[in-house]
């Protein structure tokens, strides 16, 4: 296999969605090439999932400093009421349902993956994610893991 010294990377920021009224669940995501996710990135996704999700809606997300403790996206938020948020409980992965799309996609779908360069490796990341965007059962099993009732018709 071909090596290399570089620290190229894909970035990550993605939700799983869940309606009570539509009865379902969905997958939102974004990647950034050789960039690292600050505040004015989750601004952008909060901008985007606004645009996606009509109405009101919350966010429950893990404590990282880049959610609700950015100056940029406390700003944001008090500009957008109909936005709530909330912090998951102290470190517990397996409660939040976005970790399961991760580790499918990184230990399952990706797993052995090995490709020539990052460009590779973004379309097969962009791939995956879509398939699993449509994988409304497989989101749903994920959402069921983390323990969150969900019933899908």
């Amino acid at each position: 296999m071909r090596c290399s010294a570089k620290h190229d990377r894909i970035s990550t920021i993605s939700c799983v969605t869940l309606s009570p009224q539509a009865m379902r669940v969905g997958l939102y995501f974004q990647l950034l090439v050789n960039q690292n996710v600050h505040g004015e990135e989750v601004v952008e996704f909060l901008k985007y999932l606004t645009g996606q999700v009509p109405g009101e809606w919350t966010v429950v997300w893990d404590r990282n400093q880049i959610h609700s403790r950015s100056t940029v996206v406390r700003a944001w938020l008090a500009e957008h009421h109909q936005v709530v948020v909330e912090d998951f409980p102290s470190y517990d992965p397996d409660a939040n349902p976005d970790e399961w799309v991760w580790s499918w996609a990184k230990y399952g779908k990706l797993g052995n993956l090995c490709p020539a360069d990052i460009d590779e490796l973004f379309d097969y990341v962009v791939e995956a994610l879509v398939d699993l965007k449509h994988d409304h059962h497989m989101l749903a099993s994920f959402v069921m893991d983390a323990g969150v009732p969900l019933y899908l018709p």
